[in-house]
């Protein structure tokens, strides 16, 4: 082979290889062009294909539960997020409308004088001018509590006027016991409201003059003498003795110690509790103020009208008569405390009725001491 032959195949294998590799370089370049191209023009064909978001509009009616448009209730628009925030008063046509909303979820609230709140939840699209259905209002339910004043005084005052008309076998006074565990303090007018009143019972009168015509027969007090005139002196001492003594035990010393002197019955629990109210009747009592306390008006009262029944009873040695007749008088309370436990509230006419309004009497005291629990006597 000659060099020209030689010198055009080199060239021709050498044109070759640089077509081969010029259309690779040309290959890579073109690729890359793409994709930097790709890169640029995406994001711009992206954007331009999600147009932007559009405020709308959310319109709606309140209505009451008549179906008459609620005029002046507050309608609160509060989006999901808080961000946006807007209150309006529906109109003389009950219509409410919020305009320029963001879109997104949303919150209505809606409130007006008395009728109970109401929510409402939706969203909103971009651009969308959104119709809330008739929101209807419920009559706001009222719990209303209801609180029953009564005044101590009209109570205490009607159960005295009860007490008035107490009597063992229909005809007995008996007016200084209550069957209301909860009946309040008497007050001063009412203590001696009471004491008048049993003293000037014309049974208590006539009991007086039976008491004193037994002496008479006895002879005794034999210092009165006989006929009228000790009759008369015997009855007047003793009818002394009554109105002193239940001045002194029911009425003076109860409204300067503040106490009540009446037995309060309980007539429920054990045997050996009743007894220990009644026989303690004597000595222990219920002050005003609620509290069992010991019974100064009774020890006080018993000694007292001792000593002024000393003063027109003729006696010897007047010191230990006082002190007999006061411990006597004592007892005979703790007695009288017995008889009205266990005896007394059976012989009494209408007891039945007389519980009954006892029960509805003891409610009516409930309400009034409601904050306190009523104390126990021991």
């Amino acid at each position: 082979m000659s060099a020209r032959g030689i010198l055009i195949t080199a060239i021709g294998s050498f044109s070759r290889a640089c077509r081969s590799w010029l259309l690779c370089m040309g290959m890579v370049v073109f690729s890359l062009g793409a994709i930097v191209h790709a890169q640029g023009v995406a994001p711009a064909q992206t954007e331009a294909s999600q147009p932007a978001a559009r405020p709308g509009n959310i319109l709606g009616t309140i209505l009451d539960q008549t179906g008459t448009v609620a005029v002046g209730a507050v309608v609160r628009l509060t989006s999901e997020d808080k961000s946006f925030s807007r209150e309006v008063v529906s109109g003389d046509n009950g219509q409410f409308s919020f305009s320029n909303v963001p879109p997104g979820p949303f919150n209505l609230s809606v409130n007006s004088t008395g009728f109970s709140d109401k929510a409402f939840t939706g969203e909103l699209e971009s651009g969308q001018t959104y119709l809330v259905p008739p929101i209807v209002l419920s009559i706001a339910l009222v719990v209303t509590d209801v609180r029953v004043t009564v005044d101590p005084v009209e109570v205490a005052t009607e159960q005295v006027k009860e007490q008035e008309h107490q009597r063992v076998l229909g005809f007995i006074p008996n007016f200084y016991v209550t069957y209301h565990p909860d009946a309040p303090p008497l007050t001063t007018k009412l203590k001696f409201q009471l004491a008048w009143k049993s003293s000037t019972d014309p049974v208590s009168i006539f009991g007086t003059g039976f008491f004193a015509g037994l002496q008479q027969a006895a002879d005794q007090y034999s210092e009165f003498g006989q006929g009228a005139q000790g009759y008369g002196k015997r009855f007047g001492a003793a009818y002394a003795d009554v109105v002193a003594s239940t001045f002194l035990s029911g009425a003076v010393f109860p409204s300067l110690l503040k106490q009540d002197p009446r037995y309060f019955y309980r007539g429920s629990g054990t045997t050996r509790s009743r007894i220990w109210r009644a026989v303690s009747n004597s000595i222990i009592c219920k002050g005003d103020n609620g509290q069992w306390q010991p019974n100064y008006s009774n020890m006080a009262g018993s000694f007292a009208g001792a000593a002024i029944s000393s003063t027109y009873y003729p006696t010897k040695n007047q010191g230990m008569v006082v002190l007999s007749n006061g411990f006597i008088r004592m007892g005979e309370s703790s007695l009288a405390g017995v008889m009205q436990e266990f005896v007394v509230r059976k012989l009494m006419k209408g007891s039945k009725r007389q519980a009954e309004e006892q029960a509805n009497l003891t409610d009516v005291s409930s309400t009034q001491n409601s904050a306190s629990s009523s104390p126990k006597k021991p």
